[in-house]
This record gives structure tokens, C-alpha cells and sequence, in this order.
């Protein structure tokens, strides 16, 4: 699994999915959907989309990656979780096929969510796993395509450059379908105008948006570009009646609706405690930016990371000043809290290390007074520890 072990377990082909498609009869062709890819942004895009969907009265699929705490999270319906019994039902038929095909787990787990959706939803909101052009969800024909943003992560698999990654996500745009891109980027755009423009696909920049910012329950500040990436998306899809009411009510009501969590999710107050799952260069460069306008005594930074990340540029976005708590997230991928170690040093921060990401939290919860901040982050996994 990607998701646990890294780069050794990730495949670069669609020809498996294409083969697990024609197994299940081709469930991608029985729904509606909208495919959201980019950097940042995906997973709240997504979840904002389906929660609108939710609020006009339509059984929306909702398809993301990864989970945090159970599996499951990665196939909902209505907010509801994929049951038990029919993950359990879909491995019994397949499980011999799936042998024979030698998938990936994030292809089965993409079979799962699309045979899981056909024929039993109005519309699935399909979130990219990584890149775009060669991803496995890159099998549907969506009513709008949305690349969010673009950021340099996953440079081993996507691409040196900005132009290269952003060629790997211009990838989901496809014949005569929408395309909507979050945010600009004078290197990026060009790539995506290009791609639209062969495709004959509709293309919309959200940065030059007339709508109006609504309220909402995801609260950091980096929502606003996602939410106006969201209206535009809006404006392309046909054939479903959404209100303003119904965008309204979605757009504060994402948490109840789909169960979407680790999005600057404050979890305590006095300490004031926040997750979230921010884990490249620009993900926590926004993250200092909301950390600059919070007000508190002191700052606590939970922390840990991934191995395949540059850790000591990230980790300089960070306030330099706070009290950090060093730990590994449980999973395989983790970064050795030596190497986290070795780079606090060189950043001379002051820090304490702990055997786990629960004993990190615990300690800075006893350092800090109730009017202190603690932020838990620098990645998903560890964000993950805390939520179960």
C-alpha cells in the first residue's frame, strides 16, 4: 500500500484498472460524477461538493483518499460509510480475480467505491488518489472536471518541475467535458490551457469568480479558494437542481454531512487544540499563514512526518519560536524521530521527543496554560494517531 509503505508499492499504469473495469462490468459508466484533482484541496473540495449535492435532495457518492482512522472512509454515501458487509461481499466475489490481475490495493479500493456506486447514487464526487493522468480513478467521464491547485509533491512520481506535475493533473481533463482550475499559476496555467484547448474543454479560472463567499464550517483560511473552486464547479454541472439554499446549507454543514475531519479541526479549548492534515510546502505554508493570525501565549507544534518529504524546508515554514513535541506517526512510512531530531537541532528549535504521537499530544497538553495553542500536524498520519 502507497499509502503506508511509500514509493515501492505505487504502480504507474491504467491497464489494471482498465482490466478490473471490464470485470465489474464497467460501474464507472452507471453514475454521474465530478473528478477532483490537484496538490491541495482535493479532499474539502470534494467533501463541500458532496455535502451541496447532499443538502438538493441527491444520493451523492463520495470517494477520497486516505482514510484516517477506518477504511471505510474512503467510500461513503450520503456520509454514510461503505457497511462491513459489503466490503466483505465485494472481496468474496473478486478475491480470485483480483489474485490473477495482481491489483494494487488502491485499485481494488477504487473497484470497490465505483461497483459500490453504479446504479445506487445521482452523482459521485471522485477524488484523485495522486496525479491525475495515470490515476485509477482516471476511468470516469465526468460532468466537470477540478484541479484544485498545483504544488511541488510527489516529485518522484509526477515530475521535476511545475509544468511536469501540472501536465500529470492536466491528464483528468477530458473530450468536451468542463474544466475548472482553482487557483493560478503562471507556470501552471499554461499547461492547462493548452490541454483544454486540445480537449475542446470548457475551462474556468475560480480566481477570477464572481460569487460571493459564504459561511462555513470548515474554518481555515485556505477554504476560501477551495469553496470559490467549488461555486465555479457549480456553474458547470447541468442537469441537477441546486438552490442557493441548498449551497448555503452545504457549505455549512460539511462536518455533519460527510463526517470530513483533520481540516483545521479544533478538538479542545483553553489550550486551544487543532489537526490538520497539511503536509507539503504549500499545504503549511498557509498553515503559518492561519497560525499568524491566531492569538495565544505560547505555541505548541505536535509534530511528525513521512520519510519521503523534505523535512527541514517544511518544517522552517513553522513558527521557530514554539515549543515542539517530536514523535513518528505509526506506519511504516514514518519518518525515524532521529532524523525529525537531527533536523530540530540544525533549525535549533527547542523540542522533546516521545515514543508516539498520543504521548506527544499528552505532553504538550501538560506544558501548555489554557491560554496557549497547540497544533498537531505535519501530516496525515499523524492526525490519524490523534482522531483514534
Amino acid at each position: 500500500m502507497y499509502q503506508r509503505v511509500g514509493g515501492s508499492n505505487y504502480k504507474i499504469d491504467l491497464e489494471k484498472t482498465h482490466q478490473l473495469m471490464r470485470l465489474l462490468q464497467y460501474p464507472e459508466n452507471k453514475f454521474k460524477s465530478i473528478h477532483v484533482a490537484g496538490t491541495n484541496g482535493k479532499g474539502s473540495t470534494s467533501h463541500m461538493l458532496a455535502s451541496i449535492f447532499q443538502e438538493a435532495g441527491y444520493k451523492t457518492g463520495l470517494y477520497t483518499s486516505p482514510h484516517l482512522v477506518d477504511f471505510r472512509e474512503r467510500v461513503k454515501i450520503n456520509g454514510e460509510c461503505i457497511s462491513e458487509e459489503k466490503v466483505i461481499e465485494f472481496v468474496n466475489t473478486y478475491k480470485e480475480n483480483f489474485e490473477k490481475l495482481q491489483l494494487s490495493f488502491f485499485e481494488m479500493t477504487v473497484g470497490l467505491a465505483f461497483w459500490y456506486f453504479a446504479d445506487n447514487v445521482d452523482i459521485a464526487i471522485i477524488e484523485v488518489g495522486m496525479g491525475g493522468r495515470l490515476d485509477s480513478t482516471n476511468v470516469v467521464t465526468p460532468e466537470v472536471s477540478i484541479i484544485t491547485n498545483i504544488g511541488n509533491d510527489h516529485k518522484a512520481f509526477l515530475g521535476d518541475t511545475l509544468p511536469e506535475i501540472a501536465g500529470e493533473k492536466a491528464g483528468i481533463i477530458k473530450e468536451n467535458v468542463p474544466v475548472v482550475i482553482g487557483e493560478y499559476h503562471p507556470e501552471t496555467f499554461p499547461v492547462f490551457t493548452a490541454e483544454a484547448k486540445r480537449k475542446n474543454a470548457p475551462l474556468t479560472l475560480a480566481e477570477k469568480s464572481p460569487h460571493r463567499l459564504m459561511p462555513s464550517d470548515l474554518k481555515g483560511l485556505y477554504q476560501v479558494k477551495n469553496q470559490r473552486t467549488v461555486l465555479n464547479a457549480l456553474d458547470c454541472v447541468n442537469g441537477f437542481s441546486i438552490s442557493q439554499d441548498n449551497i448555503a446549507n452545504g457549505l455549512l454543514k460539511v462536518i455533519k454531512n460527510t463526517g470530513l475531519h483533520g481540516r483545521w479541526e479544533q478538538i479542545q479549548e483553553n489550550p486551544k487544540v487543532v489537526l490538520d492534515t497539511a503536509h507539503n510546502h504549500e499545504g503549511l505554508s498557509e498553515i503559518a499563514q492561519q497560525l499568524a493570525n491566531e492569538k495565544y501565549r505560547k505555541l505548541h507544534i505536535v509534530w511528525g512526518m513521512v520519510s519521503d518529504k523534505d523535512a527541514g524546508e517544511i518544517m522552517k515554514l513553522m513558527p521557530q519560536s514554539a515549543n515542539w513535541y517530536l514523535s513518528e506517526p505509526s506506519i511504516p512510512r514514518k519518518m525515524a524521530l532521529d532524523d525529525l531530531e537531527e533536523i530540530a537541532r540544525s533549525l535549533k528549535l527547542s523540542f522533546t521527543s516521545h515514543e508516539n504521537v498520543k504521548a506527544a499530544l499528552m505532553a504538550a497538553r501538560k506544558h501548555a496554560s489554557q491560554d496557549d495553542f497547540i497544533y498537531v500536524g505535519g501530516s496525515t498520519f499523524v492526525v490519524a494517531d490523534v482522531l483514534a
